[in-house]
């Protein structure tokens, strides 16, 4: 009886960073929506499919600065033990850099799946720009430039709290979702979608956008867990 009256506590500051959570997962979902709207509605032409890297740079744009606010206005990421002008400028450095490392890995890892090295290397680069603000963005907003720490939550059992576990979802869905997406390419069915990288973009920002939607579904009906884990 002490040990549930104990957890009560515990599992209603959960429900409340759940329910915080929700509500800033649909504003990042209603970011990529009105990335592919706004443009359709300003630039004469815009389409998904005919001018589809400008589509991705909508949406990779929109989840840079929807994810940078958000995560900067909740205060999730760990507070920084030193709070001088050059400790934050060195961080903002890093965290430049982390990004830009992101999309050269990703761009190498795809380029070892198969894609062309020189023919599309722009359209291989923009999606990896893209998988860079759906993973590793998020990364860095949550976590912090701090490879311990990406790698502790990103390992079995790692999640210390439902932000990590959120991550965990969004990026591997976001990851998954790009991976899936490659499998139409090489079937002779001559659809506008299974140009380079369109599925895999497309693939990309759905996976993304089913872990908005499953992570604080999935972490609410195992909160008690969790909770229970974390101990």
């Amino acid at each position: 009886m002490c040990r549930h009256q104990a957890n009560i506590p515990d599992l209603t500051m959960w429900d409340q960073e759940i329910r915080q959570m929700a509500s800033s997962h649909a504003i990042m979902a209603s970011g990529v929506f009105m990335a592919t709207v706004v443009p359709a509605v300003l630039v004469p032409g815009f389409s998904v499919y005919g001018t589809h890297l400008l589509w991705l740079y909508s949406v990779a744009g929109s989840v840079t600065v929807v994810n940078i606010t958000l995560f900067w206005l909740l205060g999730v990421s760990p507070p920084t033990k030193k709070n001088t002008l050059n400790y934050k400028v060195s961080r903002l450095v890093r965290s430049c850099l982390y990004l830009l490392l992101s999309c050269l890995f990703f761009h190498t890892v795809v380029v070892l799946y198969g894609a062309p090295l020189l023919e599309t290397a722009l359209e291989t680069f923009s999606l990896a720009v893209l998988l860079t603000s759906l993973t590793t963005l998020r990364c860095v907003c949550v976590l912090g430039p701090n490879v311990q720490a990406w790698i502790r939550v990103f390992s079995r059992h790692g999640a210390m709290s439902v932000w990590d576990t959120s991550l965990q979802m969004v990026v591997g869905c976001s990851i998954v979702g790009a991976w899936l997406g490659a499998f139409p390419i090489p079937l002779d069915w001559d659809r506008p979608w299974q140009v380079w990288p369109v599925s895999c973009s497309l693939g990309s920002v759905i996976g993304y956008l089913t872990g908005l939607v499953v992570a604080p579904a999935w972490i609410h009906w195992h909160r008690k867990q969790l909770t229970y884990k974390s101990k």
